[in-house]
């Protein structure tokens, strides 16, 4: 009796351990006052040839769809090779900085588009979700740790908010025009900055140490690089994507 009882505890230790090795919240970040941060900056390019936005023909409600050209926002490509809507962050830091102030969060639908195709955010924030277009669109979302959305928003419904409550990588599609995809980048620490057109990004007020900076690309994937970070100076970690499946 005493064995299986013994037997019984040994499972439970280890299937909670399991458990919470496993869960992407298990350890929730914890913010502090950061006085001697460092600040990590740097360009995400791509390694091949400039590339030119393949179009989107728009198949429905073409009075709304097809009022300006539509492009293949899946890999966005300067002249000189910088990678916009990239997503760059330190996933794994368990302490820091605090997050900014809270705000909503925009994710509209104008156009037949999403804008921004690309949005980060942090876990908890509150995200409206728009209709500018005044036309049926639908709200369908493939996460990997949050409860999946599936929402008709009719054209009178004009915002729908919701919060994302774990971190996560989303994708957001509309069934009712199948061309339709953008992305939701759920940041669970303050420690991330999204691509503009230049391909830059700044990680600020990051304590000294060494970390594991990522970078996510929806078309190619992430790239992961080790950094590390002294009091009160800058390091630039660069990124070329493209070379190699990743």
């Amino acid at each position: 009796m005493a064995t299986k009882s013994i037997l019984r505890r040994l499972m439970m230790a280890f299937f909670c351990a399991i458990f919470v090795t496993a869960s992407p919240w298990a350890f929730a970040y914890q913010s502090e006052q950061v006085t001697d941060g460092g600040t990590i900056t740097g360009v995400v390019k791509y390694a091949g040839a400039a590339l030119r936005p393949e179009p989107i023909a728009a198949t429905k409600d073409i009075e709304v769809c097809g009022r300006k050209p539509q492009f293949d926002q899946s890999l966005m490509v300067s002249a000189d090779g910088a990678i916009a809507d990239a997503v760059v962050a330190i996933p794994d830091i368990e302490q820091g900085k605090a997050f900014p102030p809270a705000r909503a969060y925009e994710f509209d639908q104008a156009g037949c588009e999403y804008t921004p195709h690309v949005l980060a955010l942090p876990v908890g924030a509150a995200l409206d979700i728009v209709n500018s277009d005044g036309i049926l669109h639908n709200v369908h979302t493939y996460p990997a740790n949050n409860p999946q959305m599936n929402m008709a928003q009719p054209g009178f419904k004009k915002t729908i908010q919701v919060r994302i409550e774990h971190p996560d990588l989303i994708r957001v599609e509309c069934d009712a025009h199948n061309w339709m995809r953008g992305w939701w980048y759920v940041a669970g620490n303050p420690y991330y900055a999204e691509t503009g057109s230049d391909g830059r990004f700044t990680l600020s007020d990051v304590p000294p140490g060494i970390y594991t900076i990522q970078v996510w690309q929806e078309k190619l994937g992430k790239q992961d690089r080790k950094v590390t970070v002294k009091p009160g100076q800058t390091v630039t970690v660069d990124f070329t994507m493209g070379a190699q499946p990743n």
